[in-house]
């Protein structure tokens, strides 16, 4: 019964968020806003655990002195400092923190945010224009036919905004924007979309089983 319990939970609301699209009752979405809200409380304890299980990675890696562990005191540090400014505000006047849930209005929270965390992620994109180009000129080689159509076509989308082609290569990127390429991202997102819909219904009928620990 333990391991029958979670299949007929699963598949019960895996059926019910399915079928309450096609009855427009009023106890129907009653009952699915319900489940939403457990959502986000179920969300919120698994961001709970999520955070627990940092603590005690980052924690054995450091009494551990394994390798690059001082990342960890970092990583432990920021996250830390950025709890503690989420839930404290400098009082004016005592010039002392007061447990108030200022949030993100906090300044020292913003200034982490702003001056640390902003930059960082400006780093690391910038370091991925790199990887881009460097994957997109191994890419655009043009050893056979269709490569060679690629690399043209990347060509007229890139040049597209300069006065010296004229105005006809914005007419051709923006029809190969418009047609191959909005036809293509549109068979990509109704094979994710058929693969979304068959692994909802592996996961509901039980042959699909990883969240359970089995294969």
């Amino acid at each position: 019964m333990r391991r029958q319990l979670p299949f007929i939970l699963v598949f019960l609301s895996g059926a019910f968020m399915v079928f309450q699209y096609f009855v427009p009752h009023e106890s129907s979405e009653f009952v699915y806003e319900f489940l939403l809200d457990w959502l986000t409380i179920i969300g919120g304890f698994a961001m709970v655990l999520g955070i627990w299980s940092l603590i005690r990675v980052s924690y054995d890696k450091i009494q551990r002195k394994r390798e690059n562990w001082g990342y960890s005191v970092i990583t432990l540090a920021g996250l830390f400092s950025m709890i503690f400014f989420g839930i404290t505000n400098w009082q004016d006047g005592f010039g002392f923190y007061i447990l108030q849930a200022d949030g993100l209005n906090n300044p020292m929270f913003v200034h982490f945010f702003d001056y640390i965390l902003i930059p960082i992620q400006a780093t690391m994109f910038s370091l991925l224009a790199f990887f881009i180009a460097s994957a997109a000129y191994r890419a655009f080689r043009a050893r056979s036919v269709i490569a060679s159509l690629l690399l043209l076509a990347a060509l007229i989308v890139m040049m597209r905004f300069n006065p010296l082609f004229g105005a006809w290569i914005e007419d051709v990127a923006n029809w190969l924007m418009n047609v191959p390429n909005l036809a293509a991202q549109r068979a990509i997102v109704i094979g994710l979309g058929l693969g979304m819909v068959a692994t909802a219904l592996k996961i509901i009928l039980g042959i699909e089983r990883g969240y359970m620990g089995q294969g």
